[in-house]
Parts: structure tokens; C-alpha cells; sequence
């Protein structure tokens, strides 16, 4: 199989994906999740005209020659409305919050205000509607404030606690089963043999998949057998994982038996082998219903494979709006050789210059095996296919992390 392009691989991975089915949740656990409905206002807000400010409910025509004297009737503090009607020469002492009285058509604060008894002098006027919230300022009843695939945010949720819903109806969170292979590999806190090294990719990428709204299990390290690895394979199909993500072994050598033992267990491949470094070896296909992705060993490989790859797979399953991360335009901060035929992911640092333009700065060292480099990185140079020499200075896109 010949390599294909980043683009194609990408559309073929998301080719037929549907979101998962929706469950309603309490608002309060809703943090996070996606939304699976448009969400309408239950109410109005304000659902009547109130105050803005602590002060005097007044009406605009009394104060329109200030200074002058009003005859306080009553009080308004906020959840306690004045029942009664404000007429010519009268105010009602009123608080934020507190609907305005009947009769009253504006607000004059406290501060431009002296209180003696019963009466209250007005130092300075307000035109009509100063300080006052219109019923229905912030939204009406109906109004669709929050779009399906929306990802709520504490901006989402306090508005839709304010549209008075206590439940919503979200997304299931995608399952998504982390299978790390190799004989090689040991846990982190184990002592490796001196021919052993330890396993990271396995939590980087079920982090990945948590921060991307999904459910994350580590199926553990499956040795170098078939056995062993359709046992695992099986054990992600009995959780009903919607994406099962292998950690190596996809590619040709003797010992790399990811692929044929997915093959055995019934997956159907979509591709393998992509023009792109690093991650070249990596693989996809499906067992059913769930998609399988066959990331590289390469810790850095298989990292920037599932920014570029299970993420939007992820966003694809919740139906998320804005799923797909967009590209930047920066400068380089020093030169870069052509490329040949694989679309490069360079690791960068991105920092913004005194005209505020972003200036990206490759490390010099890109080897797929060295994860400090990429943990210290802000974005992603993209180089496409045979791109030619760039000086600095010259024009590039990034990809943040």
C-alpha cells in the first residue's frame, strides 16, 4: 500500500462517523460535556424591569428640575417588589435587583440623593429608563441561546442555569480503549530490564482523549503474541470501546503483529502508512463499530499522530462545533531545509515579536523518540511535501498544541 496524504487519511478516518447517542445529565455535572440538543430559554431574563443600581424608583417627569422633593412610600429591596404604584411627587426606596414599582420609570442612585424622614431630596435628575433593566434585556422565553455540539464551558453553564435548566441533554462521552504493545515496554514506577524502556504514550494518549471529552481506558502493555494481543483486542470490544487506539507494532518488522492480529480478530483496514513525519506507520480501520487507530511506538509520533488524528475523531463522535483545529500563519525565526516527499510536523516554540507577529523556532533536534522536546513545544510547524529551502523571516503555518 502506497502512503497517502495527511488530508485523505484524515477524511477517510471520519468517513461515516456518527455522533454518539445523547443522555440527559444534571446540570451541575454538565461541565465539559457537549451539547446534543439546541438549548432554548425557559423563561425570560430579566423576567421584569429592574433596577440596576441601589436608589430611588422615581418617575422621570418629577425629576426633570432638580433639586426637588419626593415623598418615599415604600421600599423595594431585591425579591421583595413594591406592590403598590408610584404617582406624581412620589418615590419608592429601591435596591439592585428589585423590580421597579408600577408608575416609576427611571432610577436616580443614592449617591446623587439625601434622605430626610419620609422624604427624600433629588440633587440630580435622570432621564427615563436610567438604571433600569428592560424586561427581557438578556434574553426572552424561546430564544435558542446554545447551539447542539456546543462544548459547555463555565460561560455556557451559567447561562444555562440562568435559562433555568437543571438538566441538559449531552453527548455520551466516547469510549476510547488505550492498547500500549511491546515486550520491550514496563509501567512507569517499575524497574526496566536492561533491555526494557518505559511506557509513556499510553498516558499521554488517554489524557488526550479525556481532554477532548472522551472516556479513557488503559487496556495496559500486551507482550509480542498474537494471543495475548487478540485478549486485549476482545477486551475493548467487550467495553464497547467507539475507538481503539494501539500503541506500535503496526509497521513490517517480524516482531510487529498489530495489524495482522486485528486482521484475525475481523478489522477491515481503511489505510496504513502515511507521507507525513513523524508517523509514518500509522494505521486505521474498524472491528464493527468500533474505529481502530494504530498510532506509531515513537512516543512523539504517537502523540503528534493523535493531535492530528484522534482529536478531531473525537470531536467528530461528540459533533462538536469547530472541531478541527486551524492553522496559524508565522514567520520562522531561522532557516529550514526542503523537504522530501512527507509533510513534516515540526516541533516549535511560537512567540510574538514587538509588532505582535508570531515568530516560530523549530528545535534543532526533531528525532520521533525525544518526548522532552515536545513537551516544551507550543505549536507545530507544518512543512507540505517537497517544500522548498525557507531563510528567516519566511512565511509558515503552525499548529498550536
Amino acid at each position: 500500500m502506497s502512503l497517502i496524504s495527511v488530508d485523505d487519511a484524515l477524511a477517510r478516518l471520519l468517513e461515516g462517523v456518527s455522533p454518539t447517542v445523547s443522555e440527559t445529565v444534571p446540570l451541575a455535572e454538565a461541565a465539559g460535556r457537549t451539547l446534543a440538543a439546541d438549548l432554548a430559554a425557559s423563561r425570560t431574563q430579566p423576567p421584569f424591569s429592574a433596577s440596576a443600581m441601589d436608589g430611588y424608583a422615581v418617575r422621570a417627569s418629577d425629576v426633570a428640575h432638580a433639586p426637588c422633593s419626593l415623598k418615599i412610600i415604600g421600599e423595594a429591596p431585591a425579591g421583595h417588589g413594591f406592590s403598590g404604584k408610584v404617582h406624581a411627587g412620589e418615590a419608592v426606596r429601591i435596591f439592585t435587583g428589585a423590580p421597579v414599582p408600577e408608575g416609576a420609570d427611571t432610577i436616580v442612585i443614592q449617591e446623587n440623593t439625601e434622605r430626610n424622614g419620609d422624604t427624600v431630596i433629588i440633587n440630580e435628575g435622570a432621564a427615563e429608563g436610567t438604571y433600569v433593566r428592560a424586561a427581557g434585556l438578556d434574553f426572552a422565553q424561546g430564544d435558542i441561546l446554545l447551539k447542539a455540539g456546543r462544548v459547555i464551558d463555565y460561560r455556557a453553564l451559567a447561562l444555562a442555569a440562568a435559562m433555568n435548566h437543571g438538566t441538559v441533554s449531552v453527548r455520551r462521552r466516547p469510549r476510547v480503549a488505550v492498547l500500549a504493545t511491546g515486550d520491550e515496554l514496563v509501567e512507569p514506577g517499575e524497574v526496566p530490564g536492561p533491555d526494557q524502556i518505559v511506557a509513556s504514550n499510553q498516558y499521554g494518549i488517554a489524557a488526550m482523549a479525556e481532554a477532548c471529552g472522551g472516556e479513557a481506558r488503559r487496556l495496559g502493555i500486551s507482550r509480542d503474541n498474537e494471543r495475548e494481543l487478540a485478549e486485549h483486542v476482545r477486551a475493548a470490544l467487550a467495553w464497547e470501546a467507539d475507538v481503539l487506539v494501539t500503541l506500535g507494532g503496526a509497521s513490517v518488522g517480524d516482531h510487529d503483529l498489530v495489524q495482522a492480529t486485528l486482521g484475525n480478530e475481523g478489522m477491515e483496514l481503511a489505510f496504513w502508512r502515511i507521507a507525513m513525519r513523524p508517523g509514518k506507520p500509522l494505521m486505521a480501520g474498524h472491528l464493527g463499530h468500533t474505529k481502530v487507530l494504530g498510532l506509531p511506538g515513537n512516543p512523539v509520533s504517537s502523540l503528534v499522530c493523535g493531535h492530528l488524528f484522534l482529536r478531531p475523531l473525537l470531536a467528530a463522535l461528540l459533533g462538536r462545533i469547530g472541531g478541527d483545529a486551524t492553522p496559524e500563519q508565522a514567520r520562522l525565526a531561522g532557516s529550514l531545509p526542503a523537504n522530501d516527499q512527507r509533510q513534516d510536523y515540526l516541533r516549535a516554540t511560537l512567540r510574538r515579536d514587538e509588532n505582535g507577529m508570531l515568530i516560530a523556532t523549530p528545535f534543532t533536534l526533531q528525532d520521533s523518540s525525544v518526548l522532552s522536546r515536545l513537551a516544551l513545544a507550543d505549536g507545530l510547524v507544518i512543512r507540505p511535501p517537497f517544500a522548498p529551502a525557507l531563510e528567516a523571516g519566511a512565511p509558515v503555518s503552525v499548529l498550536r498544541l
